[in-house]
């Protein structure tokens, strides 16, 4: 929505894409001695490279046309191409002519209202020449603001056009890379309790799962093609009930559990970021949805925070929490040809989604927080981890910061992703237009609305716990030893078997 005036320039634009695909990153195994118990490590991280702060600074096309290189020096260290960057000094040329139309055209809208009084008592006056006269200036004038109106307009969309391709601006404390390599590790646990062997020794999660009898290639492929599951029986159940587990210790952690539709409309994907750009990696539904295209949803992240576009919450309810367990559907546009074997990148998967509403004072521990409550999921599962902080070449389109934890599979010998957990900041509120009323300032009586910030993490993507509690608690004789906490959603059963 575009909203217009003469003192009040207010641009409000749909925008891009939190982070889309299923996106486990291989990462070279890191060996060590085993031991029994699990600990926490902290590593040093690397310096970050130095680059105009924007905090405090919302991403909005005001910012672009006033600090462009700001802007720019942001995007660069995402990689942005030379396109984007140029559309930056493009948005700041179209954001003055803008600004050049609207004192024009409201000069010429003055001058027909200040005439057009003048008219009037002319006519009464009988002076029917001066009248005309005046008539003829009005009917230019108008001409004039017509003018302006269309070409305003025509800015308009192309300013919007260009601001849809901007990604979130960085925080401060969000490395510079180029990509995954430069991801800084952060903190490591159960390090020395992991499986570390030779190329071989352990299993696959899909050779456990045939072994087991629950893993039913051929019949997924007949009925989807590549990159959907059939599971059966015992590895069936254990799916459920890492589902059960994920829902029940979220919902101990103060999160409300949410059902939500499955397929959203184009402007509720618009809204979290993943249209326009990501199209290529979602499912079209034939149906419309609110007279609008019809999307499967990407995660549960896009339902959960819509809940919340265009209201204005009060203060004192936040932070808000939500979960959802849903499946989630990707087309992976762009990834064939990797992790093609077994669970590791498939289309339909299931996540137990986390979502914070914030206010902007508190969003960092929140995020902090919400980062930790995925880690104590894992820690409770007994499955070694590592915590990653995304550099800016590898964060997705609407955060700011992102932690990824990496759990370690046995059967790959590699570190691989198990979660993400972002804090877009305000990028996500203000394109669904998500506020919150706070305090009044001192010495007022009204109070003040802010754009409120988001956090979205799994907690668990549940196909990949799936993945990594297989190829951990593999016996070596064909089964898997159950983790304990996951054993009263198993009537009890200590050892999965055929």
């Amino acid at each position: 929505a575009m909203k217009t005036g003469s003192t009040t320039l207010l641009l409000v634009f749909v925008t891009m894409a939190a982070r889309l695909g299923c996106g486990l990153r291989l990462s070279a195994p890191r060996f060590a001695s085993l031991r029994a118990a699990p600990r926490r490590v902290a590593v040093a991280m690397s310096s970050t490279a130095e680059r105009p702060s924007a905090n405090g600074l919302g991403l909005e096309v005001r910012l672009v046309a006033e600090q462009p290189e700001l802007v720019k020096v942001h995007l660069a260290a995402r990689g942005a191409s030379e396109e984007v960057l140029a559309s930056v000094d493009e948005m700041a040329t179209l954001y003055d002519r803008r600004k050049e139309l609207i004192t024009r055209g409201d000069a010429a809208r003055e001058i027909r209202k200040r005439l057009s009084g003048q008219i009037g008592k002319l006519m009464k006056e009988g002076k029917t020449e001066e009248a005309e006269e005046l008539k003829k200036q009005v009917e230019a004038a108008n001409a004039d603001a017509d003018v302006c109106d269309k070409e305003q307009s025509e800015v308009d969309e192309k300013c919007g056009d260009s601001f849809t391709a901007l990604p979130n601006l960085l925080d401060d404390s969000t490395p510079t890379g180029s990509g995954e390599e430069e991801n800084e590790v952060v903190s490591e646990w159960g390090t020395d309790q992991r499986k570390v062997g030779e190329d071989g020794v352990y299993k696959w999660h899909d050779e456990i799962a045939v072994e087991l009898n629950g893993w039913k290639a051929d019949e997924a492929a007949m009925l989807s093609g590549a990159r959907f599951s059939v599971l059966a029986g015992p590895v069936a159940k254990l799916e459920r009930a890492l589902t059960q587990f994920f829902l029940d210790s979220l919902g101990k952690k103060g999160y409300t559990e949410m059902s939500v539709p499955f397929i959203v409309g184009r402007s509720v994907l618009e809204g979290t970021g993943q249209l326009p750009k990501f199209e290529d990696d979602l499912f079209k539904v034939n149906h419309l949805v609110n007279g609008e295209d019809g999307f499967l949803i990407p995660t549960a992240e896009v339902p959960l925070t819509n809940l919340f576009k265009g209201g204005i919450l009060d203060e004192k309810a936040l932070p808000i929490a939500v979960t959802a367990l849903t499946p989630c559907f990707r087309a992976e546009a762009g990834s064939y040809g990797r992790d093609t074997r077994g669970l590791m990148r498939q289309h339909q998967f299931t996540k137990c989604e986390m979502v914070k509403i914030t206010s902007p004072e508190t969003s960092a521990a929140e995020h902090e927080e919400t980062t930790r409550h995925a880690e104590e999921l894992l820690e409770a599962l007994g499955l070694p981890y590592r915590r990653m902080k995304l550099c800016s070449g590898d964060l997705g389109f609407s955060a700011r910061i992102c932690y990824d934890l990496e759990v370690w599979l046995p059967g790959q010998q590699a570190y691989r992703e198990i979660s993400s957990i972002s804090n877009c900041h305000d990028f996500q509120a203000r394109r669904m237009g998500l506020r919150f009323k706070g305090q009044p300032p001192a010495g007022k009586k009204k109070a003040r609305t802010v754009f409120a910030h988001t956090i979205n993490g799994s907690g668990l993507a549940v196909g990949r716990a799936l993945v990594a509690v297989l190829e951990t608690y593999q016996d070596g004789e064909g089964g898997v030893d159950v983790p304990e906490v996951l054993r009263p959603y198993l009537g009890g059963v200590q050892k999965l078997s055929k």
